[in-house]
């Protein structure tokens, strides 16, 4: 079922259409999924966050003003779960890690086809699961899922101007893990 447009689409599902909200979860699942698995190296607990984040999306639909785009308050709330999976399991954990058999205990859950050098991809995968969460959080929502300044500073309650910042030395970071891998 075809929508006229976004606004439409949320009146559906408001109105409790089920086709409706299946096609704004298939619409929003890879921004859903690519997010998470940037910040959530347990690949279980991907696709459990990631209902997680449908559910509260489901409920907190009838209270969406429509102030901001769908797709920023769908990244505010993804960005909230994740910091909150973060906090019930502050421990950081090492993509090195290894289990009894001597096999990875952490995978990234999603592999970004764009990097077609896989011992890069290893190398970026580990230096992002370094950064801090917020760090983590923009990088992936800016080039993973290709989020403007401007959305970015609104997702983030920030000035795009720290926006800009926090992304540079993000990246400076990341060559800096890069680098010292290397």
């Amino acid at each position: 079922m075809e929508y006229a447009s976004e606004t439409e689409l949320i009146a559906r599902c408001r109105a409790g259409d089920q086709r409706a909200f299946e096609t704004l979860v298939d619409c929003y699942k890879n921004l859903v999924f690519g997010v998470i698995s940037q910040v959530v190296l347990d690949r279980s607990r991907v696709d459990d966050l990631a209902q997680e984040v449908f559910l509260k999306i489901h409920r907190g639909l009838p209270s969406f003003r429509g102030d901001a785009k769908l797709s920023t308050w769908i990244y505010r709330i993804v960005r909230n779960a994740c910091c909150e999976e973060r906090s019930r399991d502050p421990q950081a954990r090492s993509l090195d890690e290894r289990d009894a058999d001597d096999r990875p205990l952490y995978q990234p859950a999603v592999v970004d086809r764009a990097f077609t050098d896989l011992e890069l991809r290893d190398e970026l995968e580990k230096a992002i699961a370094q950064l801090p969460d917020r760090w983590r959080l923009l990088i992936s929502a800016h080039y993973f899922g290709d989020r403007r300044y401007e959305e970015l500073a609104e997702i983030f309650e920030m000035p795009i101007g720290t926006v800009k910042t926090h992304l540079r030395r993000a990246k400076q970071k990341l060559r800096t893990f890069i680098m010292e891998a290397r």
